[in-house]
């Protein structure tokens, strides 16, 4: 039956009150639960806290950019960055001498690079420079005929600038002198990633 009186009720509230004053064990138990409990809160409300952020535009720009990279066909934002790109050398370089892997590589790139197959395949070109060349301006290199390179070199290839992550190599040609560029890859190998006429 429930209690309909303020007396019933505060008779049931001494006896819960009055609970753990009944003996030692009683009083041993209350103690255990009141730590249990205050414990428990001491965990589950800092996490509680953490779960919000501290500041609300942060967490709808967040919100945003989740959205955009989780819908269906549309690909990541252009702010990230795609890890078979080859960094761009950089302007603030330690300069360093010339390094001779590094000469090696220009050289037998700008021996295939002026002797393309009989039958002028760009494919059958490609093949021989993908050795010596960066995936990345290899695919640029399947946009010119191999018959419009030059033929013949007529320089030997010499070092013109070098720093520990990049290095420029001159080669003359019968069509002119030509700077060839080279990048060390995250494997640490020597590639050719693009070359000039010079100036």
């Amino acid at each position: 039956m429930p209690i309909r009186t303020n007396r019933g009720r505060a008779a049931v509230y001494r006896r819960l009150w009055g609970w753990p004053l009944r003996s030692p064990r009683h009083l041993a138990v209350s103690i255990i639960i009141f730590v249990v409990v205050v414990v428990a809160l001491g965990v589950i409300i800092p996490r509680v806290l953490d779960r919000k952020p501290a500041d609300p535009s942060a967490a709808a720009g967040q919100t945003s950019t989740s959205a955009q990279g989780t819908q269906v066909g549309q690909l990541p934002s252009s702010a990230t960055s795609l890890p078979t790109k080859v960094a761009p050398p950089s302007i603030s370089a330690s300069a360093a001498p010339p390094q001779a892997d590094a000469q090696l590589i220009a050289e037998l790139w700008a021996e295939n690079w002026i002797k393309p197959p009989p039958d002028d395949d760009v494919n059958k070109w490609l093949a021989q420079l993908r050795p010596y060349t960066t995936e990345e301006f290899l695919a640029q290199m399947a946009t010119i005929d191999p018959k419009n390179v030059p033929t013949r070199i007529t320089q030997k290839v010499k070092a013109k600038k070098s720093f520990t992550s990049s290095a420029d190599f001159e080669v003359g040609t019968d069509s002119g002198k030509v700077v060839i560029t080279l990048v060390k890859t995250p494997a640490n190998e020597w590639r050719v990633n693009s070359y000039t006429k010079a100036d």
